[in-house]
């Protein structure tokens, strides 16, 4: 079995692994990124319309470090928040102005950057780029990091499972070394051949979960791919019963999309069908609450008048604005056939952003040695059981900076590499109608029972379909020829799992994890 080998191999090609690249390509060392999707546009990070936090005119580190508290419901750690205040805006300038050239909108007049709030801020401090702000950054980060003669780039690479010491070494006694991570095994989607790639150190950096959920924001390819792995490999998960509902999604029968909170930040309305601003009646900041609070509340005026959807309404403002504001959202909306500068947006909650995740130190190391997770894989405390609004990508950016500069400065016992044994796979061909029906087992399970306000007796329910459920997918994994798409549900359906065991030992109703006696 041929191995490839490489100093740093980075799972996932978002803003998180991309910042890793970038740190880590200054030592010279050997650098792998692998993504299973054939575009390198891919991952959460291109589809964040509204902007990332950086420092308002009138901003300080502990105005936003008690917003950040104050959106976590009291969960957050309050040392990686410090991290964040301290590094992220100088990281902002550093990185994605000064080293990327990102292009954020600015004030003709004054030359500076425009700002604008959003839910739960108490400044104006996140800047943009219109409404594609993730897409923006993605592409600027993507061009720089293919000038990097050091770093390799491999598309369609699919990897499997973490490869260890006490699941791969084929030496018995290496069972008795501290867990450690030494790479992972790796399908190659263009050739079906399987591939051992050994690693000094392995980042992951493979997303969200979003596709667990019937209705989600996430792209396809959001499956918790690190989460399951890092989950089978036995490093340490938490907080995942935190999943951030986005309040408004575009209800269209098409699909959900991405409707930005920054349209709420540049004063839409949100009302019911009758027109009523129903959200005075929820919180005090009304619409720009926090947005665990903002999605039952849609959720429940939903439930009161029996309809399918809320609105979002910007009509009020000049058209030319809107359109130049935000022509992405405009731009997809009226190919949906809907005009939002002459009428309501019809939205829902979707799963959006997942607040907990592998378990990290404030350099993205994890509980396994050689094993680092960022981005939104991760769970760094940051977030607590809510995340505040455009603070996702500045976690990337930090994280990303801090895992790639502790990569190569940590030896961490990394030149030992195991022997491994023969990768051997099943010889049935996949039935792809069957994967598809899996899917829509644990979408529905999750939705239904899982989602936004949830109980004891759902919990317990959901909790008994999906074991059945991955004890099925995982003895058709073991029995197939090898598929990505076979590989994304295995992980989904660990991941759905993981999600509802967090959710049923949670202490407490609290953010996003919101519970019915």
């Amino acid at each position: 079995m041929n191995k490839k080998y490489t100093d740093i191999l980075i799972i996932g090609v978002g803003l998180a692994g991309i910042t890793a690249a970038i740190t880590a390509a200054k030592s010279g060392k050997k650098i792998t990124i692998i993504t299973k999707t054939k575009s390198l546009t891919s991952g959460n990070t291109p589809w964040a319309q509204g902007g990332i936090v950086f420092k308002g005119l009138n901003d300080s580190p502990e105005k936003l470090k008690q917003d950040i508290l104050n959106a976590g419901a009291g969960h957050c750690w309050e040392e990686a928040v410090d991290h964040l205040c301290k590094h992220g805006p100088r990281l902002v300038k550093e990185i994605l102005i000064d080293t990327l050239n990102v292009q954020f909108d600015q004030d003709m007049q004054t030359s500076d950057f425009k700002r604008v709030s959003e839910g739960a801020h108490s400044d104006a401090r996140v800047i943009y780029n219109q409404d594609k702000t993730g897409v923006s950054i993605h592409a600027a980060a993507l061009a720089y990091l293919k000038t990097l003669k050091n770093v390799k780039i491999l598309n369609e690479h699919i990897a499997i499972d973490l490869l260890t010491f006490s699941h791969h070494s084929t030496e018995s006694t290496d069972i008795y070394k501290k867990p450690a991570c030494f790479g992972a095994m790796v399908l190659n989607n263009q050739t079906n051949i399987v591939v051992p790639m050994l690693a000094s150190k392995t980042i992951l950096a493979t997303g969200g979960l979003g596709q667990i959920f019937l209705h989600t924001t996430n792209p396809k390819e959001a499956t918790g791919d690190g989460i399951a792995m890092a989950w089978r490999a036995g490093a340490r998960c938490f907080n995942l019963h935190y999943v951030q509902f986005h309040p408004t999604a575009l209800y269209h029968p098409s699909g959900r999309f991405l409707i930005s909170e920054a349209l709420r930040g540049e004063g839409a309305k949100l009302m019911n069908s009758q027109g009523y601003e129903f959200m005075q009646d929820y919180h005090n900041l009304g619409a720009l609450a926090p947005r665990d609070v903002v999605s039952r509340a849609i959720h429940m005026e939903m439930i009161k008048e029996d309809v399918d959807c809320m609105f979002l309404d910007i009509s009020h403002k000049e058209a030319d604005w809107i359109k130049k504001r935000f022509p992405t959202i405009f731009n997809y909306c009226i190919n949906k056939g809907i005009d939002i500068t002459q009428e309501s947006i019809p939205v829902v909650p979707a799963a959006h952003y997942s607040c907990g995740g592998i378990g990290v130190n404030l350099v993205g190391k994890t509980s396994l040695k050689r094993l680092y997770a960022i981005g939104e894989s991760a769970c760094s405390g940051l977030h607590g059981a809510n995340r505040l609004a455009s603070t996702s990508l500045l976690e990337c950016l930090v994280w990303g900076h801090f895992a790639g500069k502790d990569a190569i400065e940590d030896k961490d016992d990394s030149d030992y590499f195991p022997p491994i044994g023969k990768w051997e796979q099943g010889k049935q061909t996949i039935d792809h109608s069957s994967i598809a029906q899996e899917w829509l087992s644990i979408k529905n399970t999750m939705w239904n029972l899982a989602g936004l306000i949830r109980s004891p007796n759902k919990l317990h329910s959901a909790m008994h379909t999906l074991r059945n459920l991955q004890s099925d997918i995982e003895q058709l994994y073991q029995n197939s020829i090898l598929h990505s798409n076979i590989i994304s549900l295995r992980n989904g359906a660990q991941t759905a799992l993981a999600v509802i065991a967090s959710a049923t030992e949670a202490r407490e109703s609290c953010g996003t994890h919101y519970v019915e006696e």
